[in-house]
């Protein structure tokens, strides 16, 4: 076999279909878009329009509320942290924190702090300082002679009414 040889599967390309190329083409003329409107011209985007009436993403209850505030915990299982120890990228001896996680690569960023939860097994004796942990999780930490340390998350400072000009 030569380079000069070498193929596609039979069907691997399709040709592109040109249209608007005269009557013979059996695609000529109004090329494949019906007759006239607002649908035969190009750049046309009614996506969701419905002819004037409510469109139905309108008409359909909206339900919930999402806070502005709410805060964003990065979620830290204490399998993936079993491994990460093994592997000799966090030190166990030290007190881990969000800074000290971040800085060994093992989070790209704290975001409002660090939730632990139990999913794997932790097998070293670790002193680690969370914004929150689930219960199982504390608890599969002080089996293994470690301590979990809970601190409270900042809040942001309230923001300022605006004064009315009487």
């Amino acid at each position: 076999m030569k380079l000069n040889q070498l193929s596609d599967n039979a069907g691997a390309r399709q040709v592109r279909k040109r249209v608007g190329r005269g009557i013979g083409s059996g695609t000529g003329k109004t090329a494949s878009r019906g007759v006239k409107g607002q649908k035969s011209r190009s750049g046309v985007a009614i996506k969701g329009f419905e002819g004037g009436q409510m469109p139905i993403h309108m008409r359909m209850p909206k339900r919930g509320f999402t806070p502005p505030s709410q805060k964003s915990f990065v979620v830290v299982n204490t399998g993936r942290l079993q491994d990460a120890i093994d592997a000799g990228r966090v030190d166990a001896k030290d007190a881990i924190t969000a800074e000290s996680l971040v800085k060994a690569g093992f989070l790209r960023r704290a975001k409002d702090g660090i939730r632990l939860l139990n999913k794997g097994e932790i097998k070293a004796k670790i002193d680690i300082e969370v914004s929150g942990a689930s219960k199982a999780a504390i608890d599969a930490v002080e089996k293994a002679g470690g301590k979990v340390s809970v601190i409270a998350v900042k809040e942001p400072a309230p923001k300022k009414a605006k004064k009315k000009a009487d």
